[in-house]
């Protein structure tokens, strides 16, 4: 096996990985708590993530209510929510704010699956960056007469099929969720 491969093999799946978790917070025509995942909200301070001021719970299919487990970080937690600019429905209920999301228009739809393309660009980019982090190992290893020429280019192949790999699970990823934000 590829030694050289197989030393960013976490770094090629931790890629994928944050690319489905930055997929996550595009929000879709149902309630989703991950569409909060980026949202930090200043309480004691420190700007912390929503899920640890309170309890984020999906009332129906277009409802969210967050309920901080402190009262007092209530106000805080609305603004940072509205400053996050998600397009949702923020009401503050005095002990608990809820979040109704909206219907989402075919123009909506159009624009998310604009920015999942983005967000796939990105992941791509970085995995092609560590692509050629590996491709240079092979290539200085080859310099440094650590591998031969055969063991460069098989390495080299078993590179390329590994990157097409990782790079059609992505596509794959970004095709569900489009046909998660498509479907009405």
């Amino acid at each position: 096996m590829n030694t050289y491969l197989q030393a960013k093999q976490t770094e090629l799946s931790a890629a994928a990985e944050h690319y489905k978790k930055d997929l996550a917070t595009l929000r879709t025509g149902r309630a989703n708590p991950a569409i909060l995942d980026g949202v930090l909200a200043e309480a004691y301070g420190v700007k912390s993530p929503l899920n640890s001021l309170g309890n984020i719970s999906v009332v129906d299919a277009r409802c969210l209510t967050v309920a901080p487990w402190d009262k007092s970080v209530l106000k805080d937690i609305e603004k940072a929510i509205i400053e996050a600019n998600l397009g949702l429905g923020v009401v503050n209920e005095g002990d608990k704010i809820r979040l109704t999301i909206p219907q989402m228009t075919e123009e909506n739809r159009h624009e998310l699956v604009k920015k999942a393309n983005e967000k796939m660009e990105k992941a791509k980019i970085a995995v092609r960056q560590i692509r050629e982090e590996i491709k240079k190992a092979i290539d200085d290893a080859e310099g440094d007469k650590e591998i031969n020429e055969d063991d460069k280019f098989r390495f080299l192949k078993e590179l390329d099929e590994a990157i097409a790999s990782r790079n059609e699970e992505i596509k794959e990823i970004r095709d569900k969720k489009e046909a998660e934000i498509m479907e009405i």
